[in-house]
């Protein structure tokens, strides 16, 4: 069994700031983490792999401090990393995020498994999933919130999805790609062990050019969608109104009263 997840290395901020002139965000100097749903993809492939054996890949991309990241994932149980690498890639939009991502994938050969988290919170889109199964031709489980069985001498799995009618069950084939959702699993905390392999393992950085990919369709340049116009929303106006009385219960009498004129309550 081979499982191989896909994470992303987001800002450990709300102070996000933004490129004026490539309308991307700046990453360089800004505290990041793995993104919160990536770490239960990591967390369900260890599973999986303690369940039936195997390997575990974890491969992103990004700029160098995403080593970070990857390393994370190594103290947490992961067999190997695998960083992507290059100015070229720089400023790509989900499209070309999972057409890079995808030519990483067949660099690496055989799998069974792709995981990936439901989507990324600085962008919030849940397309590269997605994006990268369609890219790989695969399918594509999204919103995963159960593993139910698999079997990899048939080639088939069994999941529950998270839909907004209840739960869906659904059967695929093997390999396919899995998107999940928080409440498939609660993710583990590094281990002393995994923290001290994690600070000794060479992971390979990879550039467009150890991929076979289009430049065309790479990075900024490859990227179908742009960002036009960037602007910051106007706070809020409103006002605070304190209701004095004698007690709580005169309070909620005042305030019951102007609800009523203010027909906010009937």
């Amino acid at each position: 069994m081979h499982a191989i997840v896909c994470i992303k290395q987001v800002p450990d901020t709300t102070e996000v700031k933004i490129d004026p002139e490539r309308g991307t965000l700046i990453r360089e100097g800004v505290p990041s983490i793995i993104n919160p749903f990536d770490t239960y993809a990591i967390e369900e492939a260890l599973r999986i792999r303690e369940k039936f054996g195997g390997k575990v890949t974890v491969i992103t991309m990004g700029p160098s401090q995403a080593l970070s990241a990857l390393k994370e994932a190594i103290a947490m149980g992961a067999d190997e990393a695998i960083l992507l690498n290059d100015r070229e890639f720089a400023g790509a939009d989900t499209w070309a995020t999972a057409y890079t991502l995808s030519r990483a994938i067949k660099k690496i050969g055989e799998f069974d498994l792709i995981f990936c988290g439901r989507q990324a919170i600085d962008g919030d889109t849940g397309q590269t999933g997605p994006g990268i199964a369609t890219q790989l031709q695969i399918s594509q489980l999204t919103y995963v919130c159960r593993v139910a069985s698999l079997d990899f001498d048939n080639k088939t799995i069994e999941v529950e999805r998270l839909v907004e009618e209840g739960r869906e069950v659904v059967k695929s084939t093997l390999p396919c790609l899995i998107t999940v959702v928080k409440d498939i699993n609660q993710p583990r905390y590094p281990t002393i062990l995994g923290i001290r392999r994690s600070q000794k393992v060479q992971i390979p950085v990879w550039t467009s050019k150890d991929l076979d990919v289009n430049p065309d369709l790479i990075g900024l340049k490859g990227s179908p969608t742009r960002v036009v116009k960037i602007s910051t929303p106007p706070p809020r106006a409103g006002e605070c109104q304190i209701i004095e009385g004698e007690s709580a219960e005169q309070q909620a009498e005042i305030l019951a009263e102007k609800l009523l004129a203010e027909k906010i309550i009937i």
